[in-house]
């Protein structure tokens, strides 16, 4: 089961059901228009969606709820929650976070994207995760950091969990913010922003570089 706790990434969500076969692709072009079923975050009117996400702070207890229940039920999939670092200042993830190694949840897998950039500015000037590692693991969290853009590096972490028996994992993701793109880079203004067609065109020459 995967959780996208960082709601605001809907956009590659709803890609990846079309891609699935869960809707037609005319739906794609309603994405954030009014009255669409495909909102600015991701929302449970979509088909193969549980749950709405992107109020931050929800994924976690929902994805600690259900592994829960997996070990009860003797169940034998795994939860895979992909959180924001911003959403690492939400209260309810640390008593998530409290709750999972308590349990023994070491069927529980938390992706932190860590590009160090939320909707307000920098992390280290709205409030500062340093050190993000540590954190997790005081909480009773077996922690790997590793380089987001690398896919080897990602399919190494993933292929290899739990990290430790009885204890639940957490993979941070040390990433860049419109990585490959140069206008994109580390802005602040593109967590918001859509390129419009030139952009567009300029962003996919880039990354095909």
């Amino acid at each position: 089961r995967v959780i996208i706790s960082k709601g605001h990434s809907a956009a590659i969500v709803y890609s990846v059901l079309y891609e699935s076969g869960f809707f037609p692709i005319e739906w794609l072009e309603t994405y954030c228009k009014n009255g669409s079923k495909l909102a600015g975050h991701v929302s449970h009117y979509v088909p193969g969606i549980e749950v709405s996400t992107g109020s931050l702070g929800h994924g976690l207890p929902i994805g600690c709820g259900m592994a829960l229940a997996g070990k009860r039920d003797g169940r034998s999939y795994r939860v895979f929650v992909i959180l924001s670092d911003g959403e690492c200042n939400e209260g309810s993830n640390w008593e998530a976070a409290m709750f999972a190694p308590h349990h023994q949840l070491d069927n529980i897998i938390v992706v932190v994207d860590y590009n160090k950039i939320q909707g307000f500015g920098l992390n280290k000037e709205v409030l500062d995760l340093h050190p993000l590692d540590e954190k997790w693991m005081s909480f009773g969290w077996a922690v790997r950091e590793i380089d987001g853009h690398n896919y080897q590096q990602i399919e190494n972490a993933l292929t290899n969990v739990p990290f430790e028996i009885n204890k639940p994992s957490v993979i941070i993701a040390h990433t860049v913010k419109g990585k490959g793109v140069s206008f994109m880079e580390n802005q602040l203004a593109w967590h918001y922003k859509s390129p419009d067609v030139q952009q567009l065109k300029q962003a996919l020459e880039e990354l095909e570089k």
